[in-house]
């Protein structure tokens, strides 16, 4: 042994960061890997990519029938089927990222353990796998907006932004549940169980409105950031004579809640992948 390495402390040797190799590596990885999944998702099956509209229009078919023949909430609310179809089509990307997105990381363990790449390819993977089968919904959820009747207006220009904001906030929480289920297991089912208590506590299948959620419930819906988002869809793009995000919960101060908490995921979700991310091996 050389006299240079006596009294050299040892060190833990970590793996790759989250973005190792670059963004120029990580942009490349994240197209090839989304398209890959993408394309094998479907791969074998007689409809093919349909399936991605299938499965949306089949779930938009049950609930529109329940509140509208049954509990008839939607008979009350102006444009409601195309309000409701357009809100599942969001949702629906928003949980099947995050629920791919949670296991995403321990099923690739053999690559993680012996490959080097950005880890950051993994989650965000399964996010953009999701962005496409959203791009073929949104296309056949906007003819049924012209067929149904109604009239395209200036906000629709907004659909852009609508997405980029679910995308970051899916994103977030894709890298959060993805890093925390490697260490913790439990995460899937707390996440699945989370999910569809997000479903049922967001204006997704009811408009935020006081004539249907009853004030006392109110305060406690308006800090999910859900509820301003869904409220803002319905204004820009369903009905322009409907509250704005700010309008529905109540002005700009109850905003603060759901903003900061939006916030809060994203630089959590962000932090805490970048923390895990040397370490994934390891755990695994």
């Amino acid at each position: 042994m050389s006299t240079e390495a006596v009294g050299v402390p040892l060190r833990d040797v970590h793996g790759p960061s989250a973005l190792g190799g670059g963004w120029r590596r990580f942009f490349e990885l994240l197209y090839l890997i989304s398209v890959t999944e993408f394309k094998k998702t479907y791969f074998g099956t007689v409809l093919g990519y349909v399936w991605s509209l299938v499965r949306p229009l089949l779930l938009f078919s049950v609930l529109l029938f329940v509140f509208t023949k049954i509990f008839r909430i939607g008979s009350t609310v102006p444009n409601y089927p195309v309000m409701l179809l357009l809100n599942i089509v969001l949702y629906t990307f928003f949980q099947e990222a995050t629920n791919t997105a949670v296991t995403s990381v321990v099923n690739q363990e053999s690559v993680v353990r012996k490959t080097q790449f950005p880890r950051l390819v993994i989650p965000m993977a399964t996010v953009l796998t999701s962005v496409f089968n959203l791009g073929m919904n949104l296309i056949a959820v906007v003819i049924f907006l012209l067929a149904y009747g109604v009239d395209p207006t200036w906000t629709w220009l907004f659909l852009p932004l609508i997405v980029l904001i679910l995308f970051v906030l899916t994103s977030a929480m894709s890298l959060l549940l993805s890093s925390l289920y490697v260490r913790f297991r439990d995460i899937a089912i707390m996440w699945s169980v989370a999910a569809a208590a997000l479903f049922y506590g967001s204006p997704i299948l009811y408009p935020f409105d006081p004539a249907i959620v009853p004030d006392q419930y109110r305060a406690v819906m308006a800090i999910n950031p859900l509820t301003p988002f869904f409220a803002q869809v319905r204004h820009w793009i369903i009905d322009p004579s409907a509250p704005t995000a700010v309008e529905a919960v109540g002005g700009w101060t109850h905003m603060i809640a759901p903003v900061a908490i939006f916030v809060a995921v994203c630089a959590l979700g962000v932090w805490v992948f970048n923390r895990e991310a040397p370490r994934v091996a390891e755990e695994l």
